[in-house]
């Protein structure tokens, strides 16, 4: 879910960019750009997965 929604706010950074539209400080490409780079990081280190990566049950 964290890996769609970092393509989401790179793609938003992307047409910002492409687009040319001043906006302010907080809302610009670059700042979309670096939190699309946080969520892609805390994608690949396995938070907002739908499971937990390892079951500590007893084994059937």
């Amino acid at each position: 879910m964290l890996g769609i929604a970092a393509a989401v706010l790179f793609f938003i950074a992307f047409l910002l960019n492409a687009v040319g539209l001043a906006t302010n400080d907080v809302l610009s490409s670059t700042n979309f750009m670096l939190i699309g780079l946080a969520t892609l990081a805390l994608h690949v280190a396995g938070m907002g997965g739908t499971r937990p990566a390892h079951r500590w049950g007893r084994r059937r």
